[in-house]
């Protein structure tokens, strides 16, 4: 059906309307019947009403050109359709001919599966005018129509926080880099029209391009933090949408030339600039997407998407890579040097994040993704050097049962079991044997990366498969087969096993549709778990048959696999006439009502083991039962260590054989803790039970805040360190909350029956911030710095032995092995919030290792908040030794101290060591964050520098010994103000007054 009125070249209903809206909104539609309403409702219902809605039907075969037509009959004041004469393939030319059509001031696109938000072209006006922007952006989100609470996720929501106006796109790079959208915008037509902005035609990506177009003559750009578009996302939708057609090499071929057409855009506006902003975000986004496929894709389409690819990276600036994570960088040169061995396991990485794919290489004191390309000559080798090393990365630095290893699926062979034996791998293939056949059997074999030799040669090793259903509600059972063969082979682990399927998969039949199998491998008795990545498309194949435990008649076989990240996993197959009556029930009233029963049993579950049905027990039955006497609960910073004050009381209460049982809270793994006390993990129920229980309390951070403490329970909170920056009510935050907020933080702070204090400055500061009440203060000293007393005592006396044995008791081989006339250094910062849990260190630890190494042994103590990763070409020369729970032996270890604002320099001081203090962001740290109690750089007992040069200087300069003379008075002032009631004893002190009375008789 075509309507009247037709105009270039297009054929269109209600044509002539005399009166010029403010807004027009041009709605594209291509076979969308059943939506296009909702999107030009959402237009007609703005709370802003000059709009009108240009409708441009894209030539569809079903019935939206009728639903549009009726649409305009029905609002002929406000809509009117189009319809193109031939279908152009894409969003580019209905556009461009709403464009021409529309008659309002600005300019706004839709499509027909989306929707606009009430007020958005009302902000949109408002922004416009007054600003006289010619462009105005709000935010877009994301929402899955397809989940059942219809998630939303902003659209780069940090680039709407706050209204701002921009004279160039150039100075917010990246608004052109990320929001490619044209639909979240609104135009000036003046612009449009005057500027020749149209939409590239029979092309895929023309938002890219547009956008591009748009931001580069913009004269004024505002971004305004309202909501105003709602792009549906449908996953589950039959027919995916253009962009998302990644399979077709087309796709991807009109993404590189939608860039290469804008890169020619920017360099012609003269923002050449820009492009290398939009080269990171192409290698760290553009290219991760089609990167993530490959292992779906077969030998033609990688080929042609390798020519593709590396035409374009060749114009990438090779800064980039700097600026992206080491595995997009290591996957786009691999990509770039058409190196697919090392590639296709570099991409596994990329799509599994910590999955170790590769056998690495260490040369030079560095860890690299792949040996070949090192070598290069020039600046080739040396390009190649500097993406490929990954040491960074840290996989060199952790043992094997905390590497997720790649275990490529190199052989699936399903055979039968045949009576007399059974068949060998040519037999397996060809399907025959000698006896007769039972089916159901699968031969699987792979081999496990071995990054750095990690699996010795000599361990011992043994494997087992797992199989499990994949929907955690379900899995109430897991099967397992043993491997029989395991051995090494080169720089793999290769493994060997048959499965009888038909005997070892029992799945309900219904719920449990997908089953995963993973790989246990035990070396010399630690745990490595791995999945079974299949690497080429069509490895695995066929059905197998299984016994479901409820019914055959829905599914009686399974078939393999590959999971979305290249895992193997194996699927119920359906029965197709079961399948059409099971479906009519669980459409029909018994199947809506199993559902629902489903769902709220699910939802009853969830809210069980919730945070808050976990209080209320704790409140409710568990702080009602009687309180058990001699119970005692320990933690030490928030269940992440076995360390501190926490454990030195409880030593002193094991040394001198009191009657009472411990129970230590662990977040994460128990390893390292007491196998003299009750393990229990924090949050946990018998956790709850235990505090709501318990005699005493003991920490050094703060238990649980929402947790009461019932009125039989002593809390001893030891505190972990007197205070330099400004604590509690006293931080500018703190200041801030409500009234209300405060209150209830000081009812936790109330909980504290003892509080330990150390010197009169954690009564002026600690106690002060906190609001503690003086009776509630002890002043005895930190039980974990009686260690450091008795250490200086022992610094009178015998140095190297006190030096051998704690080495031995920490474990580090590197410090027992060192001459005695080499010093140990330790550098402690505090803690750093970069974003990530790595810790950059503030210096070259290379450098200071080749400066120092032959001098100093330099160990690495980061805050346990943070993770620090040392290089191999520092061994022996610097170690890590953030993983031991307990600081102060390490401290104690340590002849001098380089640290900056961390608290450990007042425990620090009471070993009459040197202290240097590396301070190199103190005006930040001081005047940005929260604030100090004191000028550190007035009062520091130790030389205070600010650069990396400084600290080698003072170091090369000096000896420790000669730093020990000069700072000994300041020394001397620093632990008299901050340690003066540290006097050795405090643990024994702290047993004697609350726990006297259980020593046995």
């Amino acid at each position: 059906m075509y309507g009247t009125n037709g105009t270039n070249g297009i054929d269109g209903v209600n044509a002539d309307v005399d009166q010029r809206p403010a807004v027009s909104v041009v709605v594209i539609v291509y076979n969308d019947e059943a939506r296009l309403p909702t999107a030009v409702r959402s237009v007609l219902e703005q709370t802003l009403r000059s709009v009108e809605v240009v409708i441009v039907d894209d030539h569809s075969t079903d019935g939206s050109y009728e639903v549009a037509a009726r649409l305009a009959a029905e609002h002929p004041d406000r809509v009117r359709a189009y319809r193109l004469p031939e279908n152009s393939g894409g969003c580019g030319a209905p556009r461009n001919a709403g464009i021409r059509e529309t008659r309002g001031e600005y300019v706004v696109f839709l499509d027909s599966d989306d929707v606009l938000e009430r007020n958005a072209c009302r902000n949109l006006l408002e922004a416009a005018e007054s600003t006289g922007a010619d462009l105005v952006s709000g935010l877009c989100v994301r929402v899955h129509v397809d989940t059942r609470n219809r998630k939303e996720v902003p659209w780069y929501p940090w680039l709407y926080t706050r209204t701002r106006t921009l004279d160039s796109v150039s100075e917010l790079p990246d608004l052109l880099v990320y929001d490619t959208l044209s639909t979240n915008k609104c135009y000036r037509r003046d612009f449009l029209v005057e500027g020749g902005l149209l939409f590239p035609v029979g092309i895929h990506y023309e938002d890219l391009f547009f956008s591009a177009q748009a931001y580069a003559a913009a004269r004024r750009i505002t971004l305004i933090p309202n909501r105003v578009y709602d792009w549906n996302v449908a996953e589950k939708a039959r027919a995916k949408s253009i962009s998302n057609r990644r399979a077709e090499i087309a796709n991807f071929a009109h993404r590189m030339e939608i860039h290469r057409r804008v890169d020619r855009l920017l360099a012609g506006q003269g923002m050449a600039e820009l492009k290398f902003h939009k080269d990171v975000k192409f290698l760290k986004h553009d290219l991760v997407l089609h990167l993530r496929d490959l292992p779906f894709r077969d030998a033609a389409y990688r080929r042609e998407f390798a020519g593709l690819a590396r035409a374009y990276l060749a114009s990438i600036d090779p800064a980039a890579y700097d600026e992206v994570e080491p595995i997009h960088a290591v996957c786009a040169y691999l990509l770039r040097m058409g190196d697919w061995d090392n590639l296709l396991p570099a991409v596994d990485t990329l799509t599994n994040r910590d999955k170790v794919s590769a056998p690495l290489v260490e040369r030079d004191g560095r860890i690299y993704w792949c040996a070949e390309h090192l070598d290069a000559p020039g600046e080739e080798g040396e390009f190649a050097r500097r993406i490929l090393d990954v040491t960074e990365l840290g996989y060199h630095a952790r043992p094997v049962r905390k590497l997720f290893l790649r275990n490529e699926l190199t052989e699936y062979e399903e055979y039968e079991e045949y009576e007399g034996h059974a068949p060998d791998a040519a037999e397996a293939g060809r399907g025959r044997g000698t006896g007769t056949g039972r089916g159901g059997r699968v031969r699987l074999a792979g081999r496990v990366t071995n990054p750095l030799g990690v699996i010795p040669a000599d361990a011992r090793l043994s494997a087992s498969l797992e199989f499990y259903a994949r929907r955690p509600g379900v899995r109430f059972q897991t099967f397992r087969v043993p491997v029989a063969t395991v051995r090494h082979d080169g720089p793999y682990i290769t493994w060997r096993a048959d499965a009888d399927i038909s005997r070892t998969l029992r799945p309900l039949g219904v719920v449990d549709a997908v089953w995963d199998v993973r790989l246990h491998l035990d070396v010399d008795g630690e745990r490595t778990t791995s999945r079974l990545t299949a690497a080429e498309p069509g490895l695995a194949g066929g059905e197998l048959p299984v016994r479901p435990r409820l019914t055959r008649l829905v599914a009686d076989r399974v078939e393999p696999q590959i999971s979305a990240r290249g895992h193997l996993a194996f699927r119920l197959v359906p029965d197709k006439k079961a399948t059409v009556l099971v479906t009519r029930g669980l459409q029909g009233a018994p199947g809506r009502l199993a559902k629902s029963g489903y769902r709220k049993a699910k939802a009853l579950r969830k809210k069980a083991t919730s945070g808050d049905a976990k209080i209320r027990l704790y409140r409710e039955v568990f702080l009602r039962m009687p309180k058990q006497r001699r119970l005692v609960v320990f933690e030490s910073h928030l269940g992440r260590q076995y360390s501190d004050s926490p454990r030195a009381i409880y030593e002193e209460m094991r040394r001198q054989g009191l009657d009472f049982e411990a129970v230590w809270s662990y977040t994460g793994r128990p390893e390292g803790f007491p196998a003299d006390a009750t393990l229990v993990r924090r949050w946990s129920l018998p956790y709850l039970r235990a505090l709501a229980r318990a005699e005493f309390w003991i920490d050094n951070q703060s238990f649980p805040l929402k947790l009461t403490k019932r009125p039989g329970t002593t809390y001893l909170q030891t505190w972990h360190g007197s205070a330099l920056k400004r604590m509690g009510f006293d931080e500018p935050g703190w200041k801030l909350k409500s009234r209300a907020e405060q209150a209830e933080q000081q009812r936790t702070l109330d909980r504290f029956d003892h509080f330990l204090i150390r010197s009169e400055h954690d009564v002026r500061t600690l106690a002060k911030a906190f609001r503690l009440r003086e009776k509630v203060l002890l002043r005895v000293g930190y039980p974990r710095n009686d260690e450091l007393v008795r250490a200086r005592e022992t610094d009178r006396a015998d140095r190297a032995d006190q030096r051998a044995r704690l080495a031995a008791e920490l474990g580090i081989p590197e410090i027992s092995a060192i001459p005695a006339d080499k010093k140990i250094l330790l550098y402690a910062p505090t803690f750093r919030h970069q974003g990530q849990r790595r810790f950059t260190l503030p210096f070259d630890v290379e450098r200071f290792a080749e400066a120092f190494g032959d001098e100093y042994v330099l160990l690495v103590r980061a805050h346990y908040l943070n993770h620090v990763v040392l290089p191999p070409s520092v061994r022996g020369r610097v170690v890590d030794v953030s993983d031991h729970h307990d600081v102060t032996p390490v401290l104690a270890l340590a002849d001098a101290l380089i640290t900056d604002y961390s608290s450990v320099m007042f425990d620090y001081a009471l070993l009459d060591r040197p202290m240097f203090f590396f301070t190199y962001d103190y005006e930040e740290y001081v005047h940005e964050g929260r604030g100090t109690y004191f000028d550190l750089i007035e009062r520091a007992p130790g030389p205070i520098v600010r650069t990396e040069d400084e600290l080698h200087a003072v170091l090369r300069d000096s000896s420790l010994d000669e730093q020990t003379l000069k700072y000994a008075a300041a020394r001397e002032r620093f632990t008299a103000a901050f340690g003066e009631y540290d006097k050795g004893t405090a643990a024994r002190s702290v047993v004697d007054q609350f726990f006297s009375e259980w020593r046995r008789k």
